[in-house]
């Protein structure tokens, strides 16, 4: 009887052997799975963090290439951006380009602020450009004097000249006229000597301020 008993023990003793090791096969499968899972879940979140990363590094270059445009921008420029941006009228409150046309192309006749036909070829070649473009921009139109007459008068030649380009824009380019403002700054913003020829003729212009 005892001798039957012993390849049964050895056979009992043989399972449980080969039992642990299918355990310990089955828990190695498992935590190998685990590690796949984990390296996966791992390597998506590398993935998200550097993705992250390249649009917050994108972001910052593109903060600082505005904020080395805005540097570059006249200081009447900037005033327009500002105005714009107090206003609410831009979609993304940027700057996209200047424009100044000096009394060398628009030739503006003394005293005058009709456009002459190098003037209109000149605010042609201006809408030309926005459309081809193609943004929903907003235009600021700023008129420049000499300091020849009162300051008064000039505010006003200013102001009439700059109202002449939008009118020209508004009604032979199709430009709307809630989509751009007039304004004057006169004798008050020279960019040249007002005692020379020359130097007047650069400070008697129109700039156009092209905002987004």
């Amino acid at each position: 009887m005892r001798k039957a008993l012993v390849p049964a023990v050895v056979l009992l003793v043989v399972a449980v052997a080969l039992t642990g090791c299918a355990t310990k096969k089955y828990v190695n499968e498992q935590v190998a799975a685990g590690d796949q899972v984990n390296a996966a879940k791992i390597g998506e979140v590398q993935t998200s963090v550097e993705a992250n990363q390249k649009a917050i590094s994108d972001l910052q270059a593109k903060d600082a290439d505005l904020q080395k445009q805005v540097t570059a921008l006249s200081e009447t420029a900037k005033d327009a951006l500002k105005r714009a941006q107090e206003a609410g009228v831009l979609a993304k409150g940027d700057f996209v380009s200047e424009t100044v046309l000096t009394d060398e192309n628009v030739k503006f006749g003394f005293n005058k602020a009709e456009l002459t036909p190098e003037g209109k070829a000149a605010v042609d070649a201006f809408a030309a450009k926005v459309k081809a473009d193609n943004k929903n921009v907003y235009i600021e139109i700023q008129g420049h004097t000499d300091n020849v007459g009162s300051e008064k008068y000039n505010l006003k030649l200013g102001y009439e000249r700059a109202e002449a380009v939008m009118n020209y824009l508004s009604m032979q380019h199709g430009f709307p006229l809630h989509r751009m403002n007039v304004t004057s700054y006169g004798e008050f913003k020279p960019v040249a000597d007002n005692a020379t020829k020359e130097g007047r003729a650069q400070n008697r212009r129109v700039a156009l301020v092209v905002l987004e």
